[in-house]
């Protein structure tokens, strides 16, 4: 398997985006080829990757695919790098909630026999950062916490003073960055803004970031533990592509740009290999979709911030509610639910579905067992599978009663959610279909006999 480190943190705000994305950006510049993952659900942080790297960002998640796809994804996304710098989520290990260690760091950790580096928010303290370490070094003995960075220190006398408080415990310090608001990311109600949202400043922040990451922290030491991690056991890599994949031989409309990039690249990966074509479609800007399309994918996203501009395109968004009208298959999650009701906070939207969007203060977050409860052409009812939800919005039918998508259960609780009407499916739900391969390809047969002469 391929040089790999995780770049964990104490907790969420620690420094982890800050340390992984200067990391990539350094290791590139001295010739390597680096990929980045990101330990979760998140999609907005391997934006950054991405544009630090030069390569597609991708996500491990060991509840969304399960456990044993985490090694086969890490050599799949992999293939072609020198090093993978891995992104924790949260506290190193935090996970699944009432699931022990599941889909946390030290999880992923474990599984990728990685050596860990630890980045310690150091603004506030000095020798209490030798109990914190003392405390994550040792809490689990099978995750090796290899190294530490300090984050957000304030001088040189301070750095001094944890390196000294941290000496006796043999954990070495790789690296001390300096608070530097030249590299702090906007962040938003879901938190960091996209890269794509604002790309020409994102990549001069992460310029910033690597010249800082090279001048402050033990670069050639972090690739040293990277290169002898040991190999976990041996197995294939996960593949998009296998011997019965069918070719559909279909095109599929999928919406990008800065209100719609939530996207997980295998998703993308396993619809190509079905033989679908995605022709991209940008809702900010785009009058029509794209011709001969038999299928439309509304990717999650922040419509809610661009619910003017979005509203202003009255011709696409007529272009998609008579789409859907005509009965050819649309799949959409979150932010594509939100872009299908009659409005977003007073912000004419397609109405392809009678319902009203409205953004709250309310966050709706965490793991879910979903099983459908509705059929569409590429979802059979009773299908299980599991996802994520993120969102602040709330979506409300207009006409009482509407056809399920999902049937949702986290914590002991069961709800419907979603919406599904002839060959159209939205919800909220996230689904990494890394695990569920046959999702792809029968939306790729679906979209190909949507687009069959009549």
């Amino acid at each position: 398997m391929v040089a790999r480190v995780v770049v964990a943190g104490t907790s969420s705000g620690a420094g982890k985006t800050t340390v992984a994305c200067g990391l990539i950006g350094a290791l590139r510049a001295s010739g390597l080829a680096v990929q980045g993952f990101k330990v979760g659900p998140d999609y907005i942080d391997p934006s950054y990757h991405a544009l630090a790297s030069g390569r597609p960002g991708r996500n491990l998640d060991a509840f969304l695919s399960g456990p044993e796809l985490i090694a086969p994804l890490v050599r799949h996304g992999s293939a072609g790098a020198d090093v993978a710098v891995i992104e924790g989520v949260m506290g190193l290990f935090d996970g699944a909630s009432g699931r022990g260690e599941l889909a946390s760091t030290a999880h992923v950790a474990k599984l990728l026999r990685a050596p860990v580096l630890l980045v310690v928010d150091a603004s506030s303290m000095a020798r209490s950062a030798a109990a914190i370490v003392h405390g994550y070094t040792t809490f689990d003995p099978d995750v090796n916490v290899a190294g530490v960075v300090f984050n957000r220190v304030g001088s040189d006398h301070h750095e001094q003073l944890l390196r000294e408080a941290v000496a006796p415990l043999g954990v070495p310090v790789l690296g001390a960055l300096r608070r530097d608001e030249r590299v702090v990311a906007p962040e938003r109600h879901l938190g960091l803004v996209p890269a794509g949202e604002r790309e020409q400043r994102t990549r001069v922040a992460l310029d910033t970031l690597a010249d800082a990451v090279t001048g402050q922290v033990d670069v050639a030491g972090i690739e040293r533990l990277a290169r002898a991690a040991p190999s976990p056991p041996a197995g294939p890599s996960w593949t998009a592509y296998t011997a019965d994949t069918p070719s559909a031989e279909s095109r599929i409309a999928i919406a990008r740009g800065p209100a719609f990039s939530f996207h997980y690249e295998e998703n993308l990966e396993l619809l190509r290999a079905a033989g679908a074509e995605l022709a991209d479609v940008d809702p900010l800007r785009d009058e029509t979709l794209p011709p001969d399309c038999g299928a439309l994918i509304l990717a999650g996203g922040f419509p809610e911030v661009f619910g003017a501009e979005l509203a202003a395109n009255d011709s696409l968004r007529a272009d998609v509610a008579a789409f859907a009208a005509a009965g050819r298959p649309v799949l959409a999650e979150c932010g594509g639910l939100l872009y299908l009701c009659v409005d977003l906070d007073g912000h004419e939207m397609c109405g392809a579905i009678a319902a009203r969007a409205t953004m709250t203060g309310r966050l709706t977050l965490g793991y879910r067992e979903a099983e459908a409860s509705t059929p569409t052409p590429w979802v059979d009812a009773g299908q299980r599978v599991r996802g994520h939800e993120f969102h602040y919005s709330q979506v409300r039918p207009l006409d009482g009663a509407a056809c399920a998508a999902w049937s949702l259960t986290a914590r002991g609780t069961t709800r419907s959610e979603g919406w599904v009407a002839d060959a159209l499916h939205a919800s909220y739900l996230h689904v990494h279909w890394a695990a569920h391969p046959q999702l792809a390809r029968r939306f790729a047969a679906a979209a190909r006999h949507a687009s069959l002469p009549a």
